[in-house]
């Protein structure tokens, strides 16, 4: 876990009523060791007090951009400069218009104008307002400026209404700044390119009962579907991750769903295949299932055991049958004939572009934290990809799924 100690962490609070978990988010990022300066706008002044904040944080809290402690600087300028991150949160439709515009006519946005540091955005509002075009072409446009989001939970709002717009909890945004300086320390923060885009991702295995205690499953760790996951989450998408039973921690920032049968995985997959642009399925289904579940468990017999089974739903190849504009990436998890199987697949399964792999391969077995893999596409390029840990691979994917949505080759993959 990346340390926040001596990071100088700007915290903008907008006016919102989700203003009041800013000072959960406060106690939080000075707990984990970050110097936490505050700007509070006139709007956020009617739901939340600055001593609150001063207290949490131990510093002065800013409201005023004509109001200067000290004359030796200006503060706006000073806090810009002396950034690591820029942090909005709660952060309303009306902050991110003014951002979106170069509007600058209080201390928060004219801090944001002026910091050249990074800036992550946590929206909050309404999900009406959250989806309304003018809202989205404003962070659209943020993204390009390469502003980073964290992603708004989907639940009961204060308004009433239940949808998208709820301010994601603050363990989860604390995780994303967390994640943000673990990128920037190895040097591959990447650009926002996926934002605006819904992702699709399976991971994990399956189970297929036997008896309430006994199950079919394999080897799959999840590790490759949630480090997908997380690549595309931190390129700006909006990512739902379908996961069967793991022993990974639910990754921050995605919309998670858990499931365990083969049938389970199929029903929420083709729930939010129409809403997709990307989907890569990396999850290892069961391709076959016992014919019957029984009550109650099988007692052990003096014999051998028969276990009739029924093939199971084929989600990948459903997912080529249904799909419309939807870039699909298969995985090929083979033991022989590597190149040979995954080329049929893609034909098979209507495949955009698929990701093989030798599981008996040094560094690319099931459970490993690395991965050896060649991506191929249907119009038959190539790619081999040299042992990296899951996330580059996960990143390298990305990459080349870009190339292809804008019609470049993968030679061009660096």
């Amino acid at each position: 876990m990346v340390s926040l100690a001596g990071k100088r962490i700007v915290l903008g609070v907008s006016g919102g009523i989700a203003a009041y978990k800013a000072a959960a988010l406060t106690s939080k990022l000075t707990q984990a060791g970050a110097q936490v300066n505050v700007i509070l706008t006139h709007n956020a002044l009617q739901f939340v007090q600055p001593l609150t904040f001063q207290a949490l944080s131990h510093q002065p809290v800013h409201t005023d951009t004509f109001t200067e402690p000290d004359a030796h600087v200006i503060s706006h300028i000073e806090l810009a400069d002396k950034a690591d991150l820029v942090l909005v949160a709660p952060a309303t439709a009306n902050i991110i218009g003014k951002m979106a515009n170069g509007i600058a006519d209080d201390m928060l946005t004219t801090t944001l104008l002026a910091t050249k540091s990074p800036v992550m955005v946590a929206p909050a509002m309404n999900v009406n307002m959250y989806d309304h075009p003018a809202v989205q072409a404003n962070m659209e446009k943020l993204a390009e400026y390469g502003y980073r989001f964290v992603e708004p939970g989907v639940g009961l709002l204060a308004c009433g209404w239940i949808g998208k717009g709820r301010l994601a909890e603050p363990e989860e945004i604390v995780e994303a700044v967390r994640a943000f300086f673990a990128q920037q320390e190895k040097g591959n923060v990447r650009p926002l390119d996926l934002h605006g885009k819904r992702v699709l991702v399976t991971a994990g295995p399956t189970r297929e009962k036997i008896d309430p205690v006994r199950y079919i499953t394999n080897h799959a760790s999840g590790k490759m579907g949630y480090a997908i996951a997380e690549a595309a989450r931190d390129r700006g998408a909006e990512v739902v991750l379908v996961s069967g039973p793991t022993a990974l921690k639910k990754p921050d920032g995605v919309r998670f769903v858990a499931v365990e049968s083969v049938q389970e995985m199929f029903d929420a997959v083709m729930e939010h295949l129409p809403k997709s642009d990307i989907v890569v399925k990396s999850a290892a289904v069961s391709d076959y299932r016992p014919k019957t579940v029984h009550a109650h468990k099988m007692k052990k017999g003096d014999g051998p055991l028969v276990l009739e089974l029924d093939k199971a739903p084929d989600i990948l190849k459903t997912i080529g049958e249904r799909k419309t504009t939807q870039f699909v990436v298969g995985f090929a998890a083979e033991t022989q004939d590597l190149i040979k199987h995954a080329k049929s697949k893609v034909e098979r399964k209507n495949l955009d572009m698929i990701v093989a792999n030798n599981v008996l391969a040094e560094g690319a077995g099931m459970g490993s934290d690395t991965n050896v893999v060649t991506l191929l596409t249907r119009a038959g390029e190539q790619v081999d990809l040299e042992k990296l840990s899951k996330r580059e691979v996960a990143d390298k994917l990305f990459d080349a799924v870009l190339l292809k949505l804008s019609e470049r080759p993968l030679s061009e993959l660096s």
